[in-house]
Parts: structure tokens; sequence; C-alpha cells
């Protein structure tokens, strides 16, 4: 640093340093001090983002430059993170030898051997009295896994990835080992799920699972939210 040409110096002289050339010099001699026993390239929390700014992933900060990631790693904050990052882990590790008191220790089931998807039929269908549109699945499944009974849900478009998001259309899933699970593309409609128009059934003796969809007519979903004009009971 340069301390002859300071305000008040004589000519040769060091002179006073101002606060902020105190804390700028404490900065830079804290970053060589931290470059020479740390690596930033083997550091797992240390990122540079693609504006140029380096971030810290275990607290989620972000710094100009290396020097203040570099103080940032001395202070109290990340130092306390690390050592609760350090406990957490060594907890794991305790809890993964062993079973801890009072908890079921689960079976996971690996490297199962998946045989294709499942044949299936799909048919339209109206109920007669409500006059509501829907669909009807019949799935075989001759080689399912003894004692297994198929599983269903609802996935949004913007669940999956294998096509773009679309908001008309939403997916429904049915899973059984051994079987792929197998997807249906249905129209982004709200499912009437009372009065029994929803239900699913296993067939254990021909081994077949079936599925009834009803769609909410345009004006069950117009009016569901809406106290007192929700349609109620056949028409």
């Amino acid at each position: 640093m340069d301390y002859q040409n300071r305000a008040g110096s004589k000519f040769g002289g060091g002179g006073v340093a101002s606060t902020s050339a105190t804390n700028a010099d404490r900065r830079e001699r804290l970053r060589k001090l931290a470059l020479e026993t740390i690596d930033l390239d083997k550091d797992p929390y240390f990122f540079k983002n693609h504006v140029g700014s380096f971030e810290c992933r275990l607290c989620l900060t972000v710094h100009q430059n290396d020097g203040s990631y570099l103080a940032h790693t001395q202070g109290r904050k990340h130092q306390t993170n690390l050592a609760r990052r350090a406990a957490r882990e060594a907890k794991e590790g305790r809890d993964r030898e062993g079973v801890m008191p009072g908890m079921q220790q689960v079976q996971v089931r690996k490297n199962v051997i998946k045989i294709g998807r499942p044949g299936y039929n799909i048919t339209k269908i109206r109920d007669p009295f409500t006059r509501q549109q829907g669909l009807l699945f019949q799935l075989q499944y001759p080689e399912i896994t003894p004692g297994t009974t198929p599983r269903l849900r609802f996935m949004s478009a913007f669940e999956q990835k294998v096509e773009e998001p679309d908001k008309s259309f939403q997916y429904l899933l049915v899973a059984a080992e051994p079987y792929d699970i197998c997807g249906f593309k249905l129209q982004a409609r709200e499912v009437d799920k009372k009065d029994g128009r929803f239900w699913s059934w296993f067939d254990e003796d021909q081994k077949e699972f079936w599925i009834q969809i009803l769609f909410k007519t345009e004006r069950d979903e117009r009016y569901s939210n809406v106290p007192g004009l929700a349609p109620s009971g056949r028409r």
C-alpha cells in the first residue's frame, strides 16, 4: 500500500491510515491467507453463477468476489452451518447402521425386473341419468406379483417430463409390479368422485383391473365452488 501520499503526512512518512483503508488491507491479507490454505476447486459449497458472482450453497449467500466468499467461510454463520451439517450426517450414518428404537425397518425392493406394459381396453361411456361422459378402463395383469394390488393416481401435465406441458391435458397412471407403469392421456376436466361415479376394482381371479371415470358436466364445473348452486342428485 502507498503510505506516503496520505493527507497530513510528511514526505516519505507513513502517515495515519483511514478506517476504510485499514479494512481493505485487512480483507486483502485475509484473502491471501485463505487462498494459501483453501482450494476453492475442492470446496463442495463454492459455486460461480452465470452472472459472475460467487454463491455459498451451504448458507445460500451471494458474494461479489472470491475474497468476500473466503471471508464468509471464516465467519460464524458458515462455521455454524458446517457443524450442523456434520452432526446431521453423523446422525444419519448411525440411523443407517441400525434401526432406531420404536421404529420398524422397511424392506426396500431392488432390481425388480419389468416385463413390459399390460394389455388394456378403453371404452367410452355415458351415464344414462346425468348424461356425464366418461371412460371405462380394463387392464390385464396375468403375471402380477402375488399379493399386489394395482395402484392409480392422476398427474398434471406439468409433473411429467416426457412431453411438453399442456394445461389442456392430464394423465392417469396405473402401476403394478412387475409391469411397467401405464399412463393414459386425458382431457384436463374435473373428475366426478361423488356417489360412486369414480371407482376401481381388481378382479383377483381374472387378474383384471377396472377403472371407471366420469367427468363433471360444464355446468357442474362452473358452479361446483358456488354454495347453493352446485347440482346434486340425479336429474
